[in-house]
C-alpha cells in the first residue's frame, strides 16, 4: 500500500483562467520509497464554519445560513464547499503541486452565501482525498488507490478568495431569478428609462423603503 501524506503549504488566484479558480499548493510526500508514476488525485473540500469566530456583521449576515447565535451550537456544522480534481506528475519521496479548484459567485449556492458573508480572517478548510496512485516496485507498475484517511486541514484567508473575486468579478456578483421576474424588471426598467440594472435595483428598494 502506499504511504502518501498531503499538506497544503499555499493557495492563490489563478490570473488567467476561463472561470474564477483557486490553486491550492499541496506537498506531497511518499515514505514507502517506492517511485510514483502518478497520481489521478480527487479532493472533497469542506469548510468547518465551527472552526473559526464571527464578529456582529458576519454574524448578521449569517442568520440566513445558521439562524440565530443561540441556534449555532446545532447548526454550525461542516458542509460541502466543491470537488476538484488534478493529474500529478510522478516524483520519489516529495513534490509540490497544485490542486485547481473552481469557484463560482452564484447566491443560490450556501457556500458561496457563507464566504460572501465573512468580513477577515480565515476560512477552515478540510480536504478529504481519493483518487489513484501509480507506483513501481521492482520493475513492476502498481495501481493503488489513495489512502481512506489522506485528508489536508487549511484556513484559507479571507482576502484570497475576496481577490479572487475581484479579480473576475470587480465590485459585482450573480443573482439568479425566474423568468418571469426578468420580464418584470426589463418592463419596469424601461417604462422608466433607467440606465442601469444597479440603478434599477436602487430605485425599487427606495420605493419599498428600504
Amino acid at each position: 500500500m502506499s504511504d502518501l501524506s498531503i499538506a497544503v503549504v499555499d493557495a492563490r488566484a489563478a490570473p488567467y483562467a476561463a472561470v474564477p479558480t483557486l490553486l491550492f499548493r499541496l506537498a506531497l510526500t511518499e515514505t514507502s520509497g517506492d517511485p510514483v508514476h502518478a497520481v489521478a488525485l480527487r479532493a472533497q473540500i469542506q469548510i468547518e464554519p465551527q472552526r473559526r469566530r464571527y464578529d456582529g456583521e458576519e454574524e448578521a449576515r449569517l442568520v440566513e445560513l445558521f439562524g440565530e447565535r443561540t441556534q449555532w451550537a446545532d447548526s454550525l456544522r461542516p458542509f460541502l464547499w466543491t470537488h476538484a480534481t488534478a493529474m500529478l506528475t510522478g516524483f520519489s519521496g516529495s513534490t509540490e503541486a497544485d490542486l485547481p479548484v473552481t469557484c463560482s459567485y452564484d447566491f443560490e449556492v450556501a457556500a458561496h452565501k457563507y464566504l460572501h458573508s465573512l468580513g477577515d480572517g480565515e476560512i477552515p478548510l478540510n480536504l478529504l482525498f481519493s483518487g489513484t496512485v501509480f507506483a513501481r516496485r521492482d520493475s513492476v507498475v502498481m495501481v493503488q488507490p489513495v489512502p481512506w484517511h489522506v485528508e489536508a486541514h487549511y484556513r484559507l484567508p479571507v482576502s484570497v478568495w475576496r481577490d479572487l473575486m475581484d479579480l473576475y468579478f470587480p465590485n459585482s456578483g450573480w443573482i439568479r431569478l425566474r423568468c418571469e421576474t426578468i420580464d418584470s424588471l426589463t418592463r419596469y426598467k424601461a417604462e422608466r428609462a433607467i440606465a442601469s440594472w444597479d440603478d434599477a435595483f436602487e430605485r425599487l428598494l427606495k420605493e419599498a423603503g428600504s
